[in-house]
């Protein structure tokens, strides 16, 4: 198994490389054009920890970079998913669209998808409008690492 398996090329997602021979990575603060208030901070710190935690060759000055990541939180939307009946509902999904790419020192854009996009469900808590607000935080964070892995994961794939 382990001689077929190493001999078809088979690898474990995000374990590529940079790419273009990218060695070291600054991530700039993302821009949030959506109506969603700090959500630039939570999805640039998940992009942060999922360099760090996979590639270690993240730096705190874009001067000493090869390459610097960067995009935009274009759009924070809430739509409804199931109903208890017809005026209640029961389940709601929050959908986040992220616009990123990677450049060079010179500017030239390295990487670059159009969007990404994820996407994550939550109870409504009828009659606790702050529950179901904390409700839907929590699927922001979780939809946040996801997004930051599927970056990652994406920018270092070697097809």
């Amino acid at each position: 198994m382990c001689l077929f398996i190493s001999s078809c090329g088979y690898k474990f997602a995000g374990t590529g490389s940079l790419p273009k021979g990218i060695k070291s990575i600054y991530i700039n603060m993302l821009e949030n054009a959506s109506s969603e208030t700090g959500i630039e901070n939570v999805i640039t710190n998940d992009l942060i920890y999922e360099f760090t935690r996979i590639n270690k060759n993240l730096v705190t000055n874009p001067g000493n970079a090869d390459a610097e990541l960067s995009g935009k939180i274009s759009e924070v939307s809430t739509n409804t998913v199931s109903h208890v009946n017809s005026y209640t509902t029961q389940e709601r999904r929050v959908r986040v669209n992220v616009k990123i790419r990677l450049s060079s020192k010179g500017g030239n854009v390295i990487w670059g998808p159009n969007d990404i996009s994820g996407s994550e469900t939550f109870d409504v808590q009828q009659g606790d409008k702050h529950r179901t607000d904390q409700n839907r935080k929590e699927a922001i964070k979780t939809l946040s690492k996801r997004l930051a892995e599927k970056i990652y994961n994406r920018m270092t794939e070697n097809f």
